[in-house]
């Protein structure tokens, strides 16, 4: 306590000033309400009643592809799979699945409540005889129409991503339109080779972090996401955003683990960033 302030005679007083000073502080320190999880058909609904309409729909997970991604068929490059849920906690605070890949991955991975979003865990193993050329993922498709407040044509205006130059909006990227399915836009980081990229547009800016995310409507709240071995970042054509990891293959008998986190957090970049550095310490590739 510093020598401004004024000393209290009486040991009541001076009890019902620190207890007050207590329970103010307690308030400020309060965790802010608690999202809770829901999941069928394929489709992840997070409640929470800070997001618009109190909710959050993503795709959950989308799609399995090999190699050489780019210039084929978007069918031709898909391994089949299946999705189940094995457990929900009653306060919805984690949901935990078992997804098999075409034709021998099993994929066992939980979805997390955290104070500040969700945090995602996938263990993948190849309990076949042969290799399996599953390059990368895509996990989560974040529908972010309600959010932002947007539409396809300019939620890029209030989506951001960091780049060379910093954090950028996509609407202020560079971009190419040219590709084998056209809308949306690839951001890649130096690693990934356009080959192996999302069949849409790749733009010509490189990624300096595996973050992506969007401002609310309000202009109160970030929602982002990101993973631990970036394959790519993309927008999508359902007002959408994406962090999809890299997998690399996998040899027979193998297994890998993976984590992406989604955050939830007031809008301030810098802070977001200390968090995602927190979450995922830099380093100069990923390891496969």
């Amino acid at each position: 306590m510093s020598t401004g302030w004024i000393r209290i005679r009486g040991d009541l007083l001076t009890a019902i000033v620190l207890l007050l000073w207590g329970l103010t502080g307690a308030i400020a320190d309060e965790p802010a309400p608690s999202m809770r999880l829901s999941w069928t058909n394929n489709l992840l609904t997070v409640h929470d009643a800070r997001l618009p309409g109190g909710r959050l729909e993503v795709w959950y997970l989308e799609a399995f592809l090999k190699p050489g991604a780019h210039d084929r068929d978007w069918n031709e490059t898909r391994l089949s799979h299946r999705t189940e849920l094995l457990h929900a906690t009653p306060d919805g605070q984690e949901l935990r699945f078992r997804t098999r890949v075409d034709p021998s991955v099993l994929v066992l991975h939980e979805v997390r409540v955290e104070p500040d979003g969700l945090d995602l865990r996938f263990l993948l193993s190849n309990e076949g005889m042969n290799a399996v050329p599953v390059q990368w993922f895509q996990p989560a498709c974040i529908r972010v129409a309600e959010f932002t407040g947007c539409g396809q044509s300019n939620y890029t205006r209030k989506s951001f991503v960091f780049t060379t130059k910093g954090r950028r909006n996509l609407d202020r990227i560079r971009r190419t339109e040219s590709a084998r399915y056209p809308g949306g836009q690839v951001y890649l980081p130096p690693w990934t080779k356009e080959a192996d990229a999302n069949p849409r547009p790749i733009s010509p800016e490189r990624l300096a972090s595996g973050l992506i995310g969007c401002v609310s409507w309000d202009g109160k709240w970030i929602l982002a996401t990101a993973s631990d071995q970036t394959h790519e970042l993309f927008e999508g054509v359902y007002v959408c955003l994406h962090s999809d990891p890299l997998i690399g293959g996998l040899n027979p008998g193998e297994s890998k683990r993976l984590r992406q986190r989604l955050y939830l957090v007031p809008n301030n970049p810098d802070e977001l960033v200390r968090r995602y550095r927190r979450d995922f310490p830099p380093r100069s590739s990923p390891t496969p």
